[in-house]
């Protein structure tokens, strides 16, 4: 494997970033993920060599650059749970913003200038249309949301001074599994739609709704749902079109298509998964549409678009990996 097929996949471990792994290991990259395990897991590393690190590290991560020499970094590697944030920013503002400063220290030390960059509609907050655009005003209403923020104007600083290119992805939504069944979602303890209410169908525990009286059709929050495979995709797209010596910037990746929290639900439902979702209040932080313009990531990333976003798909897979989960559990403990 040659120096310019090698990518460092920071939080390679974790949902995203192990998905993103397979695809760039079947277009001809070789992953090396640096994880510390704290949201991934190890099993998830299936494509290329694991280090066991935390980004705040920055001697380990610079020993791993230069022994590893990659063509470019995908930074995964972050705490994403918008609650939490907001009641421990400490915590958020430590690992998000001191650990990619760690990173790119590590990253001018060892010769490395190519990074994406995995960030997050709550950069936008609340909106007056139906669809974000790269163009709108950032007003994050998280911790989280602000780090994200934050980062991607660290990012254009490094790029403007000359020492740096970059592509920041704003996903909205990531949903569903692998198709191949190989790897999934797997966050503990589970904050995501989409499996907490398959875990409450399956005898979990009750699904919440978290507000009912938002400004939207049905009163429930709408969010733009988006295949993680879709996801993966545009990393491996964007880390194409930088290696092309294309220009830093900013994309929104999601389907363009927003679904509401009862339509989820009535989705899992057509599945033969029956629920009976509580009431509760809002969440801080949550705003009650998020929805992707994507022409931006149509127009410079060639070749994709949202292809397996549509909800059967994305619950479908999402149903199939957490049943595969459960028989396993229940085969490796013989219950």
């Amino acid at each position: 494997m040659t120096a310019s097929k090698i990518v460092l996949v920071t939080g390679g471990a974790g949902y995203v970033g192990s998905h993103t792994c397979k695809l760039l290991s079947q277009n001809g990259f070789q992953p090396v993920v640096i994880d510390d395990l704290s949201n991934g897991h190890e099993w998830a590393v299936k494509w290329g060599p694991f280090v066991q690190g935390d980004i705040n590290d920055t001697a380990l991560l610079t020993e791993v650059i230069k022994s590893s020499k990659p063509c470019a970094v995908i930074h995964f590697a972050a705490h994403i749970e918008v609650r939490e944030s907001v009641q421990n920013p400490l915590k958020y503002y430590r690992n998000n913003i001191g650990g990619t400063l760690s990173l790119l220290n590590a990253m001018e030390k060892g010769g490395v200038d190519k990074i994406i960059f995995s960030s997050s509609c709550a950069v936008y907050g609340l909106t007056d249309g139906p669809f974000l655009i790269e163009s709108c005003p950032q007003r994050p209403l998280s911790p989280y949301g602000r780090t994200k923020s934050i980062v991607e104007q660290m990012l254009g600083d490094f790029a403007a001074n000359g020492k740096l290119s970059y592509v920041a992805l704003r996903y909205f939504n990531a949903s569903g599994a692998d198709p191949e069944g190989e790897i999934g979602e797997a966050h503990e303890p589970e904050s995501h739609l989409i499996p907490r209410a398959i875990a409450a169908s399956q005898g979990g525990p009750p699904l919440k709704i978290f507000g009912t009286d938002f400004q939207t059709p049905d009163g429930t929050a709408v969010r733009d749902y988006t295949h993680v495979n879709d996801l993966a995709a545009a990393h491996v797209l964007a880390l194409e079109y930088l290696l092309m010596g294309k220009n830093s910037d900013c994309f929104n990746i999601g389907s363009g298509q927003g679904h509401s929290v009862l339509q989820i639900i009535e989705g899992l439902r057509r599945l033969g998964y029956e629920l009976a979702p509580q009431r509760a209040g809002r969440r801080a932080g949550d705003p009650p549409r998020l929805v992707a313009d994507i022409a931006k990531a149509t127009s410079a990333f060639v070749g994709w678009m949202p292809r397996m976003s549509d909800l059967n798909t994305i619950l479908s897979t999402a149903v199939a990996w957490h049943t595969k989960m459960e028989s396993d559990v229940k085969f490796k403990t013989g219950t």
